[in-house]
C-alpha cells in the first residue's frame, strides 16, 4: 500500500484550511500556499467537497473552508476519501478471490497477518486529526506517542 500523491496533497490542503480557521480561501490561494498546481487543487477540492470534508461557497465572498472542526477530521478520513479503503494487499479485499487453487482465504495465515497489519495502520491513522498536525505548534512528540 502506498498513499498516493493526491492523498498527500489532500492532507496538505486540509491542514492549510484548518490553519485558516473559518476564513474562506480561494482555490488559487490554496494552490499557492500548498504548492499544489491550480488544476490539481481544484480536482482535490472537488473530492473533498463531495466527501463532506470541505465546504465550498459561491459568490464574491466565496471560497473553501473545512466543513467541520479540524479535530473531527482524521488522516484516515482524508486518505480513504481520496485513495479508497486502506489495503496493504489485494488479498484482504472481500471481492478478491485467492489465486491459490482451492484455498479459502479465511484459512490462510497470510490473509490474517495482512488483515491485522492493515487494521493497525487504519486505527493509527484514525487516531490523528487534521488539527493535530495543522498548527505550527503541533506537538510532534504527543502525536507520535499516539502511534505506539
Amino acid at each position: 500500500m502506498r498513499i498516493t500523491q493526491e492523498a498527500d496533497y489532500a492532507l496538505r490542503i486540509a491542514c492549510m484550511l484548518a490553519q485558516s480557521g473559518e476564513e474562506r480561501e480561494s482555490a488559487a490561494e490554496i494552490a499557492e500556499r500548498t504548492s499544489v498546481s491550480a488544476r490539481f487543487t481544484l480536482k482535490i477540492l472537488h473530492k473533498l467537497v463531495t466527501g463532506g470534508i470541505v465546504r465550498s461557497y459561491k459568490g464574491a465572498n466565496g471560497g473553501y473552508a473545512l466543513a467541520c472542526a479540524a479535530e473531527q477530521i482524521t488522516l484516515r478520513d482524508i486518505i480513504e476519501l481520496i485513495d479508497g479503503p486502506l489495503a496493504i494487499s489485494k488479498c484482504i479485499d472481500d471481492s478478491h478471490k485467492c489465486s491459490r487453487e482451492g484455498v479459502d482465504k479465511s484459512e490462510c495465515i497470510l490473509y490474517h497477518i495482512f488483515c491485522r497489519i492493515n487494521d493497525g495502520v487504519a486505527t493509527k491513522l484514525a487516531r490523528i486529526s487534521v488539527a493535530d498536525v495543522a498548527g505550527e505548534s503541533a506537538d510532534m512528540v504527543d502525536v507520535l506517542r499516539r502511534l505506539d
